[in-house]
């Protein structure tokens, strides 16, 4: 048995238990389940669905959603099925990116699709006097910790009063009892404060550690039908994010045309202003990789790619595909790359073959003054609802850890650039055997404090993310709104207003969504720039592009 209130690493700056420690966790201690509940956010939730299901734990997906005015008042909402987890995405999302945010309206469009509960009186107020409201899933959530037993008796009290639900809950933001001095350090990393400095009421109760099933049982003893509300939860919470089954983009079709028979008829139109003549090899070669690639069910892909080039060249963007793309046939039919695979003798398979498990990934390079430009096309072409940037989570490493680290602790910046200048770029958990591991660091000495503490905390900050980046070309398209499949914010910069994925690009893969890699490069910008100053200069139209893409298609 475990809580139905776990936070991990992935809150960023929130909580401090690694998604692999956590279902570790709840596999050693005999609990059949587990679940977690970022605040206000879904960093890690199909990482997290995807190790449970691996490991035999069933994963129970959810968040914890607070109020902005006023974090006290929150709903944790765990997804039922499949339609509850796409609203949660939904949810967390509009949380994320609607300055105007309110829980309150939140609340009144929460399906029967999601199980939620809460320890806020207030929120438990509002839920049962609307009467638009079904409290049918709603859980007064109880909570056992010496400062929280008042209240959880009052809570206890009304919920008998009003014919509530309960619910036993551990909100659980660390690993152990001995990382609460971790969870203080994410704290004041996060506010940017000291220690000393920091404000205690951002943290959460010392008894916020992970407990066992045995533990987590003989506390709630006396109240069994809290036990079996949260089994009541867990036998119908029932999502399944069917990892590895492709989520493709639909490519706007001309009337009369399948996706295959497009694709069939453009990529032959390719071949004609490509080979003159055509060879046998050439057709037969055209033909199976098509075959292949329709038998995948790969078409959409292939025809978003084509759309993208083509739209690229008939804007005179300099752009080129790389990487083993450059094997396929249909690729170089279509434009996408400029190496022909028959003069060089490339096979296709290392592209493409039917013992492949994951989407082809054709590499896109533009020019850095024109990625933007064609970006945007995207967003407009296929819907600002259905694309998204890839984020990147940017992760503590050994001199960003020891840095930040020190800073709380109230050290100076010439102090820190005296030792950090030392440390070599590797994981931080290297940190405590630095001196022994690498030459450079001879010299350091930790063994006194606060160092050695500083060390000591550094290390276990090893791989947390810091905050959310770009991803440096990836884009995400899906046929269905992306909301439907992850959470969306704004990049950490929000002025930008650059929305991206809360997971990351390797989530997004384990989703079978495809992402579409859109670089940048500066060689191609100075390939653009002389080709523009030549025309000047000659007045003469100068194009380095091999093959025509804009021909139309009968």
């Amino acid at each position: 048995m475990q809580s139905l209130h776990n936070h991990s690493v992935y809150s960023l700056l929130t909580g401090t238990i690694p998604v692999e420690s956590l279902i570790s966790f709840a596999k050693k201690s005999g609990s059949g389940f587990v679940a977690l509940t970022d605040t206000n956010a879904m960093y890690g939730l199909i990482h997290f669905a995807k190790i449970a299901k691996e490991e035999g734990i069933k994963p129970i997906l959810g968040a914890k959603i607070d109020d902005p005015k006023n974090p006290e008042d929150y709903l944790v909402v765990i997804a039922k099925n499949n339609e509850g987890y796409s609203e949660l995405c939904r949810l967390v999302t509009t949380r994320k990116l609607k300055d105007d945010f309110s829980l309150q309206t939140a609340i009144k469009n929460i399906s029967d699709n999601l199980f939620f509960f809460t320890s806020s009186l207030e929120v438990i107020r509002f839920c049962i006097d609307d009467k638009d409201i079904s409290t049918k899933n709603l859980y007064v959530e109880l909570i056992i910790t010496e400062k929280q037993k008042k209240r959880t008796r009052e809570l206890y009290n009304f919920a008998k009063s009003k014919n509530l639900k309960i619910l036993a809950s551990h909100p659980t933001y660390f690993a152990s009892k001995n990382d609460f001095l971790l969870h203080k350090v994410v704290t004041a990393i996060r506010e940017n404060k000291t220690l000393e400095n920091l404000d205690e009421s951002l943290l959460v109760d010392e008894e916020s550690f992970l407990q066992s099933s045995e533990e987590f049982r003989a506390k709630w003893k006396a109240l069994p039908e809290a036990i079996w509300n949260i089994e009541d939860i867990v036998r119908n919470s029932n999502v399944d994010l069917e990892f590895g089954k492709y989520k493709f983009p639909l490519f706007p079709l001309p009337t009369g045309e399948t996706p295959f028979s497009y694709l069939w008829k453009i990529s032959f139109r390719g071949l004609e202003a490509r080979f003159k003549p055509i060879t046998e090899k050439a057709v037969k070669r055209l033909q199976y990789e098509l075959e292949v690639i329709d038998e995948l069910g790969f078409c959409d892909y292939f025809l978003v790619v084509w759309d993208i080039v083509r739209e690229a060249h008939s804007r005179r963007m300099v752009t080129i595909g790389r990487g083993s793309a450059a094997n396929s046939l249909v690729a170089y039919c279509l434009g996408l790359t400029q190496v022909d695979p028959l003069e060089h003798n490339l096979y296709f398979e290392r592209f493409l073959n039917r013992g492949r498990t994951s989407p082809p990934d054709v590499d896109l390079d533009f020019s850095w003054k024109e990625r933007d430009e064609i970006v945007k096309y995207v967003f407009e072409k296929y819907g600002y609802d259905k694309v998204a940037m890839i984020s990147t989570h940017v992760t503590f490493r050994a001199r960003s850890a020891f840095r930040e680290t020190a800073k709380v602790f109230g050290i100076s910046n010439r102090e820190i650039s005296k030792y950090s200048k030392f440390i070599p770029w590797t994981s931080a958990k290297n940190l405590p055997e630095l001196a022994k591991k690498f030459p450079e660091s001879k010299s350091l000495s930790f063994e006194n404090e606060p160092w050695s503490t500083i060390i000591e905390i550094a290390s276990k900050l090893s791989g947390f993310p810091r905050h959310l980046s770009i991803h440096p070309g990836g884009i995400v398209i899906t046929k269905n709104p992306i909301t439907s499949y992850v959470g969306l914010e704004y990049a950490q910069n929000k002025g930008l207003g650059i929305i991206v994925t809360q997971p990351d690009m390797y989530p997004i893969e384990d989703m079978g969504l495809i992402k579409i890699d859109l670089l940048s490069q500066r060689s191609l910008g100075v390939l653009r720039d002389t080709l523009d100053k030549l025309e000047k200069r000659t007045e003469k139209r100068t194009d380095v592009r091999l093959f025509n893409l804009n021909a139309e298609i009968e």
